[in-house]
């Protein structure tokens, strides 16, 4: 079978005697003309008037900013702004006055290939690109705090500018709930300490900050409250399938168009089981999103999702970055030599605080439930020493596991990242 892996994916050998069952992501159709498909969604919106109206109603405009999302996610964003800057350029707003602002959160900046990637070699050399620094309080504006009394930082670019766009893609997220949206602002181009606040221990350990749950998830909430108060004029969000291929557009207002992605999410990427297996094999759905351990913990989370209590996880990521570029907090307690439950109370307790510590959090409390395969590029004194456990090869990890379930024992295969997720019935 293939597995989604890296650019290309590895092909897995399933011996007939195993007890498989295999999740496919159910067939999408794909919208065989996205740009034109995008320039109408810009003028039939949603919950708003059109874009061209919007743009009216401003008279004056003197800057633009179009946010993006980073090289972590697979958004044909060169698409997004493809339709975007043709309906902008149509309403008579120069290319000059329009800064694309890369939406990269706590994560590194963007070397010149990925934002190729991102934005297409005509986009890159043309275009005002801006990279979103968290932690550089002088490209940030403080707007006060939150009922939550989280703080407000949010990139200056962003905040100053006459026409605030947000464009990006929806699909499950392992604490947020979905994806997209309101994401865009928070964590995308907030303030370190905005980021902080929100992705505290406290609200990652929230029974609501779950794959596919946004009713009552405190994050979600959040941001979703300093969206607003911070201003967006318009938003463009697509879904994708396993391929990275358009599916869905919906463009307009901030929730409208979120709740009308996320429907469709429901309605085509959960499927139902009677009862947890043995082992589950996962990972995040290939280049770019296995690009590093510390963005592998996202698949573990989907093996959460349908593993038993002592169960195997078996994460399978490219890892081609290892553990992460930038993630040191993450590095040093994966070699701490702690156990998962120690490194869990602590991080709780705010006895350890670390940024970035909900990555570490929820890898901790999947360790505390299932053993964790690793397979990927990573050798095996590169995953740490706090018991995660290292494999060449899935069927190495199967085999390993079966040594510890029996043979008869149940596994699930989700070869396409959150494209299809297992939900337990209760």
């Amino acid at each position: 079978m293939k597995f989604d892996y890296g650019k290309s994916g590895i092909e897995v050998s399933l011996d007939p005697s195993w007890n498989t069952t295999i999740f496919r992501p159910l067939k999408q159709e794909v919208i065989e003309d996205p740009i034109n498909a995008i320039r109408n969604a810009l003028k039939n919106p949603i919950g708003t008037t059109s874009l061209k109206k919007i743009v009216k109603s401003k008279k004056i405009i003197k800057s633009v900013c179009i946010v993006v999302s980073d090289a972590t996610r697979p958004v044909p964003s060169h698409l997004l702004l493809k339709g975007l800057l043709k309906e902008l350029g149509d309403y008579g707003i120069q290319e000059e006055k329009i800064t694309i602002l890369i939406a990269t959160g706590l994560h590194r900046p963007s070397r010149k290939d990925e934002l190729e990637r991102i934005l297409g070699e005509y986009l890159t050399s043309r275009m005002k690109i801006v990279d979103h620094i968290a932690r550089d309080k002088n490209s940030l504006t403080y707007l006060g705090n939150t009922i939550n009394n989280i703080p407000i930082y949010i990139n200056k670019h962003y905040f100053k500018s006459d026409l605030k766009i947000l464009t990006g893609y929806v699909e499950p997220h392992f604490f947020f709930g979905f994806s997209g949206g309101r994401k865009s602002i928070v964590p995308g181009i907030a303030g370190a300490e905005t980021i902080l606040a929100n992705h505290s221990a406290e609200n990652i350990a929230s029974p609501n900050a779950r794959f596919g749950i946004y009713k009552n998830n405190p994050m979600a909430e959040n941001s979703t409250e300093i969206a607003k108060l911070v201003g967006v004029d318009f938003v463009v969000n697509v879904s994708i399938n396993e391929k990275h291929e358009i599916t869905q557009v919906a463009a307009g207002d901030l929730e409208r168009v979120h709740k009308k992605l996320v429907n469709f999410q429901l309605k085509h990427i959960f499927k139902e089981i009677l009862e947890p297996f043995d082992i589950v094999v996962c990972g995040n759905g290939g280049h770019p999103l296995d690009l590093s351990l510390y963005q592998a913990v996202k698949s573990m989370a989907i093996g959460e999702m349908a593993v038993k209590k002592n169960g195997t996880i078996i994460s399978v990521n490219e890892c081609a970055d290892g553990i992460g570029g930038g993630q040191e907090e993450f590095r040093e307690l994966l070699y701490s030599d702690m156990a998962p439950e120690e490194i869990y109370k602590k991080l709780l307790n705010k006895e350890i605080v670390v940024p970035d510590q909900w990555e570490t959090q929820v890898l901790t409390r999947i360790m505390m439930i299932a053993e964790i395969y690793i397979v990927s590029k990573m050798k095996e004194n590169e995953i740490g020493n706090i018991g995660l456990k290292h494999a060449k090869t899935v069927e190495e990890a199967i085999k390993k596991s079966l040594n510890k379930h029996g043979s008869k024992a149940k596994i699930l295969f989700l070869p396409n990242g959150p494209q299809i997720l297992p939900i337990l019935l209760n």
